[in-house]
């Protein structure tokens, strides 16, 4: 009996000698990407599909893999002596989150040098790499205690799978202010900084419980974005944001964060994920007629991607009407010039994006 609970235990070393071929690959993957992204035209713009295009997917793949490889399992056993108990199930999730993480970090890292010359910013690899560690790290942590109702109930229907996915997305968006806070370096405002915000909120009509900002070094990425549930949205600028922006740039800026929440972007993008998330984990649990769930999954994140752009046009429309057409267009310019981002611009808006391209909103706002 003691041989067969030896024998049922899972092995660490295998799992973990493919996650270090998976991260060579990584690294192989990362170097050739961006040998080809600094060579195409508006290179930032491709270094950001290159991110969200490849890398991501490769990390994600490399999650799926090391799922099948039960490292999850394995750490758990190797931690906690066993694989029973939700404890040792989060624990699971983790790891096998962190693994995949491991892999980006490492597909990451040698596309630092080539932003650093396509944007002319002194960025240190090693300073990069150490914000998005914590980064990988505190999300791994957070979705994994937010699956972890799954391991709580045995969910024998779509509409029990669609209830856990709900009240997960709803962890996430709702905890988004302490999420946030956790994982990247911040500090509270205060004396001429708080009063200029609290100017540029005003006079841009957002309405957010308090701010923060974001350090961001070297990096020099000068974002906004407001976060959390209503009665408690925090807002998020960077420390360039600050720095780079004159008021009229960063107020229109703020007038489409406004225009966001009175859109209600970040809903839409969460309703889409559930709506498409539930049908496809219900295909690959076995929950019915496999392809049809696929191809309701697929349709729903056609429609629900679609909703999103349309919201993403009515916050411009909403910004503009706030701090007019042109001083919007003129600070979606600046933000491109400021990231030395061309803005690009598509005849045929892509379906599988959530976003509008930016030279897109620009002439819109124009035409106006």
């Amino acid at each position: 009996m003691f041989a067969v609970a030896l024998q049922s235990t899972p092995a660490l070393a295998p799992p973990l000698a493919i996650l270090a071929v998976l991260v060579v690959l990584g690294v192989v993957v990362g170097a050739a990407g961006s040998a080809v992204a600094r060579r195409l035209s508006n290179p930032v713009g491709k270094y950001r599909l290159l991110y969200v295009g490849v890398l991501l997917p490769f990390a994600l793949l490399a999650y799926g893999v090391l799922a099948l490889l039960s490292l999850g399992d394995a750490v758990a056993a190797a931690v906690l002596g066993g694989t029973e108990g939700v404890a040792a199930a989060v624990l699971a999730d983790f790891a096998g989150l962190l693994g995949g993480g491991l892999v980006g970090l490492a597909a990451y890292a040698p596309t630092i040098r080539g932003v650093r010359a396509a944007r002319g910013i002194d960025l240190s690899t090693g300073w990069a790499l150490a914000r998005m560690g914590r980064y990988v790290v505190g999300v791994s942590a957070v979705v994994a205690l937010a699956l972890g109702p799954l391991h709580l109930t045995n969910i024998a229907s779509p509409l029990g799978l669609a209830g856990v996915l709900v009240l997960a997305v709803a962890v996430l968006f709702g905890g988004a202010p302490w999420i946030v806070a956790a994982v990247r370096s911040t500090t509270t405002p205060t004396g001429a900084t708080r009063d200029r915000l609290d100017a540029l909120r005003e006079r841009a009509g957002l309405d957010v419980r308090d701010t923060l900002v974001l350090d961001t070094g070297d990096e020099e990425t000068a974002t906004v974005h407001v976060r959390g549930p209503p009665g408690y949205r925090r807002l998020f600028v960077t420390s360039t944001f600050l720095d780079r922006f004159d008021d009229g740039t960063a107020a229109a800026l703020l007038a489409v964060q406004a225009g966001r929440i009175e859109g209600r972007v970040d809903l839409l993008r969460g309703v889409s994920v559930v709506a498409a998330a539930v049908p496809l984990v219900a295909s690959v649990a076995g929950r019915g007629p496999r392809w049809v769930l696929l191809g309701a999954a697929f349709v729903a994140l056609l429609v629900g991607f679609r909703c999103c752009r349309w919201a993403v046009r009515a916050a411009d429309d909403d910004a503009a009407d706030r701090v007019g057409a042109d001083a919007v267009a003129d600070a979606l310019e600046r933000y491109a010039a400021v990231h030395a981002l061309a803005p690009t611009r598509r005849r045929v808006p892509n379906p599988l994006s959530v976003n509008v391209a930016l030279g897109d909103r620009i002439d819109r706002l124009r035409g106006r």
